[in-house]
C-alpha cells in the first residue's frame, strides 16, 4: 500500500479514501492490516491525516516506509498513548446474573432517590426560611402549564369515568331494587380513590414527562453544566419551582375531577328517571367532609411525587437525544408505579385509623 503520488497528501477527503483502502486490502488480506506502507510521497497531512497514520502503525501494526521526519516527530507525541482495550465479548448471561444486575440497578435508583429527596428537602427548607429565593415567575408559569391547560383532559377523563361507573353499576344495583345507591358508589369511589388517582395519572403523563424533557435536554445540551458554573443551584432554580406547582395545582385539579365525575353519575341517573333532588340528597347523606379531605390529602403527596419524578429524571438524563426519550419513559412509568404504591399505603393508614 502507498499513498497517491500526484498530491502528496493526505488531508480528510485523501484520508478516507486511504481507509477505503486499507479497508479492501484488509477484505483481500483476510482480515489483516497491510504490513508496510509506503509514505514516501507523503509530504504533508492534516489531523484527519495523522490519526489515520497512527491506526495504521499502533493497533494496525503496519510499518511506514519512508516517512518524512518532520511527519515521524508530529507523530512522536502519540507514541505514548495507551492501545485501546479489546471490546469485551458478549456471552450469555444466566438468570443468576441478569438478577443480580437488576438488583443492582434498583439499589442505584433508590440511592438516587433518597439522594434527591434529601438534597430537596434541605433547598426547600431554605426556600421555605427565604422565599425570596424560589422564582415565583417560573412557578406561575408552570402551574399554569400543568393545571389550567390540564382543566380539559382532566376533566373529561374524569367526567366520562363517572358516567360509565354509573352505567355498570346501575344493572345490578336494579336488581336489588337500590338504584339509588349507585350514587353512594360512584361519588365514594371517585372522591376516595378513583378522582386523586385519574387526575395523578394525566398529570404523570402530561406534565411529569413534559418536566423531565424539559430539564433532559438542557443536560443534553450541558445548560445544567452551565448552570452550576455561575454558581447557580438547578435544584432550586429547576426543582423547587416545578414541584411547588404540582403541590399547589394537584389538589384543585382532583377536586374539578371529582365535581365533573359526580356530574357524570348524575347525568346518567337523570337519564334513568331520577330526580335531581333524589340524588343530591342522597349524595349529601353518603359523603362526609372525611372523604373529601381523603382524596385532597393524597393528591397534595401525588403531585409532589409526580413533580419530583420527573425532574429526578431530568436531572439523571444521559448523553444523546434518544436519552431524553428513555428519561421521559422512566419518569411516567415511575411516576403511575409510586402513585399505586403510595395510594396502596393511605388505604391501609385509613382502614388501620377507620378514616
Amino acid at each position: 500500500m502507498e499513498f497517491n503520488r500526484k498530491t502528496g497528501c493526505l488531508t480528510l477527503d485523501e484520508t478516507l479514501e486511504a481507509a477505503e483502502v486499507s479497508r479492501r486490502w484488509s477484505l483481500v488480506g483476510g482480515g489483516k492490516s497491510p504490513r508496510e506502507v509506503n509514505a514516501a510521497a507523503l509530504r504533508t497531512c492534516d489531523g484527519a491525516g495523522l490519526a489515520f497514520l497512527w491506526s495504521l502503525r499502533g493497533p494496525a501494526g503496519a510499518r511506514l516506509d519512508g516517512l518524512r521526519p518532520e511527519i515521524a516527530a508530529l507523530l512522536r507525541p502519540f507514541d505514548s498513548l495507551p492501545e485501546c482495550p479489546a471490546e469485551p465479548v458478549e456471552h450469555d448471561r444466566s438468570l443468576l446474573v441478569h438478577i443480580g444486575h437488576a438488583t443492582v440497578q434498583i439499589l442505584a435508583d433508590t440511592r438516587a432517590q433518597i439522594e434527591f429527596i434529601g438534597e430537596f428537602t434541605s433547598t426547600a427548607l431554605a426556600c421555605c426560611a427565604k422565599p425570596r429565593l424560589v422564582r415565583w415567575t417560573d412557578m406561575w408559569l408552570v402551574a399554569q402549564r400543568a393545571g389550567v391547560d390540564a382543566l380539559v383532559v382532566a376533566g373529561m377523563v374524569s367526567f366520562l369515568t363517572g358516567m360509565i361507573m354509573a352505567f355498570q353499576s346501575a344493572i345490578p344495583l336494579r336488581q336489588f331494587g337500590v338504584d339509588i345507591f349507585v350514587v353512594n358508589l360512584v361519588a365514594l369511589a371517585l372522591l376516595r380513590e378513583l378522582g386523586p388517582i385519574m387526575t395523578a395519572v394525566v398529570l404523570a403523563g402530561r406534565s411529569g414527562s413534559a418536566f423531565a424533557a424539559e430539564i433532559g435536554t438542557m443536560k443534553v445540551n450541558q445548560e445544567i453544566d452551565a448552570l452550576v458554573t455561575m454558581g447557580i443551584d438547578p435544584m432550586r432554580f429547576l426543582v423547587v419551582p416545578r414541584v411547588l406547582a404540582g403541590f399547589l395545582v394537584t389538589p384543585v385539579l382532583t377536586i374539578y375531577s371529582n365535581a365533573l365525575g359526580v356530574g357524570g353519575g348524575f347525568l346518567v341517573m337523570m337519564g334513568l328517571g331520577f330526580p335531581f333532588m333524589a340524588l343530591w340528597n342522597q349524595l349529601v347523606s353518603a359523603v362526609a367532609m372525611s372523604d373529601v379531605m381523603t382524596g385532597i390529602i393524597k393528591s397534595l403527596v401525588f403531585g409532589v411525587l409526580v413533580a419530583g419524578v420527573g425532574c429526578l429524571r431530568g436531572l439523571q438524563t444521559g448523553a444523546g437525544a434518544s436519552a431524553v426519550g428513555v428519561s421521559t419513559t422512566r419518569a411516567v412509568v415511575s411516576s403511575i408505579f409510586l402513585i399505586v404504591t403510595v395510594d396502596a399505603v393511605f388505604a391501609a393508614i385509613f382502614y388501620a385509623i377507620q378514616w
